[in-house]
């Protein structure tokens, strides 16, 4: 079977070009033109893709090529576009940039794997012919890429504008789709490089119409539905690990997810990968729940729980119900900001949040990056999920320091290959049936991990259920 999927990667000349303004205001334009659009991230962003998300209204795929092979992406893109009128997939970086100087895991790379026509953001600022090198310079470099269209962004004049307007069209032969003059305001502050959490922003909905109002009054947006139109065929592919559900639904596992403005962070195929599994989820709040549900797992994603310390810390019961839970031997698995909240304390500068106490470490936040990039980890050690020497790649994305507040019970599950980890190039802190890391895990990339994640909630139950019999023979 052969499936046509009407795609467009918006690619920059570098980070900071403004591709998450143009493509947050190009989906916003569509959807008012009453199409129906997909989105997609490059690379383990998830700012970005928060941010896509809230503008589509549909959830934002991360597509990397260090996370995942080329038949997982293929897979990933086809199941999120699937009966949508057009696909967005925005770059990161720079079109080339990549892991080496063959730009390995590039926005280049990922085109060529969708076989995706690609429109390329140009900041103009102070430049006019110079443009035209930059544009051609992308055609050759690599020309087997299809790159079909420009968008200029901030424009200073008209004049600018149509000069450069005029280098393109004469010397790199692709037409000029946009041009977006320099705006007095930026409705999109950044922090911890990139843009502030939509959760976090007030104003997000204004900020998203403003990106809107700019595309549809400087945006071609037909010749980009038609670039969009014309990319070629892709085989239908899935090749996601399918297996029939260990139980009836009746009986499915009932996996808790934390996740509100201080965890939010979860990639879709994860939450997609535990319901395919047959697993029931249940949505809990760190902070406005009195105490997590009778569960058979726990699953904390990422986020920034340093910017909600005060409240997480506020909510006492809360806190103390997984710490009761987890005595009683919930499986617990945590990604990041969750491995912060199971932490004893989160320090800002001036002050000190209790969190829920399950590890023995405690969280500084820094100024800079403590931890950046692609992880490569390798299992070492006994854990409640994963199987010693198994190999798992993942991200991490961190400005908290971990202070190992008691090192003798510290024990690791993971020897981080690539990346910083938690402590001495070791991840994956165990307590009981917890497991907590830094690195963030896509399941797109390792379909197991839902797998897993569900054997260790029914062992968990069934361990419970005996113990029940037992007490009641008592």
């Amino acid at each position: 079977m052969v499936n046509i999927y009407p795609r467009v990667v918006i690619a920059g000349l570098k980070g900071a070009s403004g591709k998450t303004f143009l493509c947050l205001g190009i989906v916003g334009a569509l959807k008012e033109k009453a199409l129906s659009v997909s989105v997609f991230k490059k690379g383990p962003d998830f700012i970005d893709a928060g941010w896509l998300s809230l503008a589509a209204g549909t959830p934002c795929r991360n597509l990397d090529p260090f996370l995942m092979s080329r038949d997982q992406i293929l897979a990933s893109f086809q199941e999120g576009a699937k009966d949508c009128g057009i696909s967005i997939i925005e770059g990161n970086r720079g079109l080339f940039d990549g892991l080496d100087y063959e730009g390995l895991c590039s926005t280049a790379q990922l085109a060529r794997i969708l076989e995706a026509p690609i429109i390329l953001v140009v900041d103009v600022t102070m430049a006019t012919r110079t443009i035209g090198a930059l544009v051609k310079g992308c055609q050759v470099f690599e020309s087997e890429l299809l790159i079909k269209g420009v968008i200029l962004n901030r424009v200073g004049s008209t004049r600018q504008e149509s000069l450069i307007r005029k280098v393109i069209d004469s010397y790199c032969g692709i037409p000029t789709l946009g041009a977006i003059p320099k705006l007095k305001e930026n409705q999109f502050p950044e922090r911890h490089m990139g843009l502030v959490p939509h959760h976090e922003r007030i104003g997000s909905l204004s900020a998203l119409r403003s990106a809107k109002e700019a595309a549809l009054s400087y945006v071609n947006l037909p010749s980009i539905i038609e670039i969009a139109s014309e990319a070629s065929f892709i085989k239908s592919n899935d090749c996601r690990v399918s297996q029939s559900p260990l139980f009836q639904p009746s009986e499915a596992p009932r996996i808790g997810v934390v996740r509100d403005d201080a965890f939010w962070f979860y990639y879709p195929e994860n939450i997609d990968s535990l319901k395919r599994n047959g697993a029931n989820l249940i949505y809990v709040s760190a902070l406005s729940d009195h105490e997590i549900p009778k569960l058979d797992c726990l699953y904390i994603g990422g986020g920034f729980p340093e910017t909600m310390a005060e409240a997480l810390s506020r909510n006492t019961s809360f806190r103390e119900s997984i710490k009761i839970a987890v005595d009683k031997g919930l499986p617990v698995y945590a990604e990041c900001g969750g491995l912060m909240y199971l932490g004893e304390d989160i320090f800002s500068k001036t002050n000190c949040y209790p969190m829920a106490g399950v590890l023995p470490i405690s969280f500084s936040l820094e100024r800079r990056p403590q931890g950046h990039g692609y992880t490569v980890l390798e299992v070492s050690g006994p854990n409640p999920f994963y199987k010693v020497g198994q190999t798992i790649k993942g991200h991490e994305f961190h400005y908290s320091r971990p202070i190992l507040t008691r090192p003798g019970q510290a024990r690791f599950a993971f020897r981080a290959l690539r990346g910083g980890g938690i402590f001495e190039k070791q991840d994956g802190l165990c307590f009981a049936n917890v497991l907590a890391t830094y690195t963030h895990v896509h399941a797109g990339g390792f379909p197991l991990w839902a797998d897993y994640m569900i054997k260790a909630a029914l062992r968990f139950r069934d361990q419970a259920e005996k113990m029940s019999k037992l007490e009641k023979i008592n």
